[in-house]
């Protein structure tokens, strides 16, 4: 079995799409809120594509033995003055097929990332992880990432009867 990362490319939108969908109903199944907080614009086909070719930002497909299997998308943001001439990467998103979990191939795909980002001369990481998601934070735990801020919400009642929950 060999896992490998590389960058996406407009053949395989049909994918990302595909992994994307997964990763909003994970995601939504924790916090409904998130594909209008963290989540990507719509049309996200649309979105995807403008990230395949924006300067700054990576989107890479995992692979087993060729089948693609996982996507990341990560961003190049600046830091601000006195540091605006720096940059942070940072981990937008990452999803693996459950069926392909555990073998590698989130590991391959951030550490291509990270790669790409230091020969750009970024050395500062961000992955934002939703509360709840113990196995998204082990994962970058495990490769060396620890917690720099949390971010508190709250929603009044319209809010969330508009998401769709119940007071």
């Amino acid at each position: 079995m060999t896992v490998s990362a590389r960058p996406a490319e407009r053949p395989d939108l049909v994918h990302l799409i595909e992994m994307y969908t997964g990763l909003a109903d994970e995601q939504r199944a924790i916090r409904e809120i998130w594909p209008y907080t963290d989540g990507l614009g719509e049309p996200v086909d649309a979105t995807l594509d403008t990230l395949l070719h924006a300067g700054g930002s990576i989107v890479l497909v995992g692979e087993i033995d060729g089948a693609v299997l996982g996507m990341l998308v990560a961003t190049a943001e600046p830091l601000l003055a006195p540091m605006g001439d720096r940059s942070i990467g940072v981990i937008r998103l990452i999803y693996v097929h459950p069926e392909a979990r555990g073998v590698g191939v989130g590991g391959a795909m951030l550490a291509r990332a990270l790669e790409d980002f230091e020969r750009g001369g970024i050395d500062l990481f961000d992955a934002p992880v939703s509360p709840g998601h113990r196995l998204a934070k082990n994962f970058f735990e495990s490769h060396g990432f620890k917690a720099r801020s949390i971010i508190m919400h709250r929603e009044s009642i319209p809010a969330a009867i508009s998401l769709g929950e119940h007071p």
